[in-house]
């Protein structure tokens, strides 16, 4: 196949923390012939790639710019907070900001969440990026809190993490670019939403069954059946009796 004749491919962009695996599936299984490519990219930078069509759709984190995007929301994530293994707050299920304001708490240059007040004692520096801050704090350090699918992406052995329970969460929403909005991207969100293979997302009218077709054609064939005239159909008559002779009275 030369290069002229490859279908395109559909290029879905996604933040770090975000798996995307279980929908690649389904496009695989409904639309083999058209490759998804997947293009990881830094949260801060992912509306930009949208906006540039270097990707024709994206799992982004909220909140962005929605000027000339598109975005459905889709979940929310548990906030949790990364701490060695022996640390006092591995001893807890779950803990709040306020038993943290005595650590040093790390607050990257690629944070995903919308803090209005930074909890704990501030770095001296910030770390460029979740997984530097991970670094430190296996170190001993300091702490960071983060969406619960960047605590697991990082998994390191010697360090655990606990939900903040009090803490801002990150949203994951399906994102692109407004104004092109094609089928293919219509597709991907039909994807995403759960729509069956069935759905025509308005697209086409569905044809009538084959047995209905078949039935209705076979009715406009049938002749018309003669009308009868009269009170009804003609009988055949029935044979007269025959009469014997009379008998004499004695």
């Amino acid at each position: 196949m030369t290069g002229s004749d490859a279908p395109p491919s559909f290029r879905l962009a996604y933040v770090p923390g975000v798996i995307p695996a279980k929908w690649v599936r389904i496009w695989q299984e409904r639309l083999p012939d058209i490759p998804l490519d997947l293009v990881m990219v830094p949260a801060a930078e992912a509306p930009g790639v949208l906006r540039g069509l270097d990707a024709d759709a994206g799992f982004v984190r909220l909140p962005i710019d929605r000027t000339d995007l598109s975005a459905i929301p889709l979940y929310t994530e548990t906030t949790v907070v990364v701490v060695p293994k022996d640390h006092l707050v591995a001893a807890a299920d779950e803990v709040t900001l306020a038993d943290l304001a005595d650590d040093v708490v790390f607050h990257p240059l690629d944070d995903t969440l919308d803090w209005q007040e930074l909890p704990g004692r501030p770095a001296i520096e910030r770390p460029a990026t979740t997984a530097d801050a991970i670094e430190l704090v296996a170190a001993g350090v300091g702490l960071l809190v983060v969406p619960q699918s960047l605590a697991r992406l990082h998994h390191r052995k010697d360090l655990t993490y606990r939900t903040v329970v009090d803490a801002p969460q990150s949203r994951v929403a399906l994102s692109w670019r407004e104004d092109t909005t094609t089928d293919r991207v219509e597709d991907f969100i039909g994807i995403v939403r759960g729509r069956t293979v069935n759905s025509t997302r308005g697209r086409a009218q569905a044809e009538p069954e084959p047995k209905k077709k078949a039935h209705e054609a076979a009715a406009r064939r049938k002749p018309a059946a003669a009308k009868s005239s009269g009170r009804g159909s003609a009988k055949t008559p029935r044979p007269a009796a025959k009469r014997g002779k009379p008998r004499r009275r004695s």
